[in-house]
């Protein structure tokens, strides 16, 4: 049954990654059933310390969910063999756990991301940075997190020191390190997976689809009577589900990042999951969440983070100088300001409500 994999998601909920924790899309539609007669079909199950779906048009001649689903879920196993943190026999955290001036010939698709999360590095300044675990598990977020608390200063200084993205550099097919650093993908491993897995849909010959793992998700196509793939935007209240806009999507990739939910709060002062790798510490502003449109949804799971760590001043200048469709939802006092840029707005101008 459908239900199965539901509670079984639950179960396993970040045991297995740190799952980008508010997941503001909504997939317009149930998800109820596994299978339809009206060309629509439907699978899904747990992933990454969450859970993934699949929704596809099957043609006359296409292939069934007893072909589909397997496919995917191979694609999602690797994923996770190789880049997961939260196995010690995953090929990144094997890595990991090498000494400074090692090195470790990974998959293509790892070498694939790290040159990504450099180049995403490089554009915000360092404030974005692939090695930050060994902070996320000091802070009491990450895998080898022992409790949630605000390190001492002397705390921080000591493991600042083994992060830096500088310190890795590629050799063929080797990931190489010049110091202890440790490579955390959860800021973009999903988006990689949807694109893997639209890609394998199409190879397949399935030209109308919706694929979502962990909140990531990209569309391609109509649906069987013509009409739009739909997502509904949301803003948070609290335990309240809200819909700010509903988009239409047709070759897009949609990613949200935010803080809403996953943080920690000490004397009085609250402490997000999400850090600044240029202080070494949560972020603090007004930025609750931003969700990004990108025809690569690798890329916009990566830029969703990448804004929410530089904030609704330096994010907002950034998504503009760079032209990333973005939609921010930003704290004032106790309410949600609600804001679309320019190129958000030129995608959506007419195929939004």
């Amino acid at each position: 049954m459908c239900s199965d994999w539901i509670a079984e998601s639950r179960a396993l909920n970040c045991s297995v990654w740190l799952v980008k924790f508010w997941m503001p899309l909504l997939l317009m539609g149930s998800m109820a059933a596994c299978g339809s007669g009206d060309g629509l079909e439907r699978f899904g199950g747990p992933t990454m310390g969450s859970t993934y779906s699949v929704k596809y048009i099957r043609g006359p001649s296409g292939p069934d969910v007893a072909h589909v689903q397997p496919e995917v879920e191979a694609i999602l196993a690797e994923v996770d063999q190789q880049m997961s943190t939260y196995r010690s026999d995953s090929d990144i955290e094997r890595f990991n756990g090498l000494p400074a001036n090692s090195c470790q010939t990974m998959p293509a698709g790892v070498l694939a991301l790290v040159r990504v999360g450099e180049q995403l590095s490089i554009d915000s300044d360092g404030s974005y940075d692939l090695t930050v675990e060994p902070l996320l598990d000091l802070w009491g977020f990450g895998p080898q997190a022992r409790v949630e608390q605000v390190p001492t200063p002397e705390q921080l200084a000591v493991v600042r020191q083994r992060v830096g993205y500088g310190h890795l550099h590629i050799d063929g097919d080797q990931l190489c390190k010049d110091a202890p650093v440790e490579v955390d993908f959860n800021s973009i491993a999903a988006g990689y997976a949807v694109d893997r897995i639209s890609a394998r849909m199409q190879a397949l010959g399935i030209g109308s689809f919706l694929v979502e793992a962990t909140g990531e998700l990209k569309a391609v196509g109509k649906k069987a009577d013509g009409s739009p793939w739909r997502v509904a935007l949301e803003a948070p209240r609290d335990d309240e589900r809200v819909v700010e806009k509903t988009i239409e999507l047709d070759g897009y990739g949609v990613s949200t990042s935010g803080d809403y939910r996953n943080y920690f709060e000490q004397d009085g002062h609250r402490y997000s999951h999400t850090l600044d790798a240029l202080t070494g510490a949560p972020i603090d502003h007004a930025l609750a969440s931003v969700t990004v449109i990108d025809h690569s949804t690798l890329m916009a799971d990566g830029l969703s983070t990448l804004l929410l760590i530089l904030g609704p001043e330096r994010g907002w200048a950034f998504a503009e100088q760079h032209k990333i469709a973005a939609f921010f939802v930003i704290r004032v006092d106790k309410r949600f300001i609600i804001r679309s840029n320019s190129a958000f707005d030129r995608l959506f101008s007419d195929k939004s409500q």
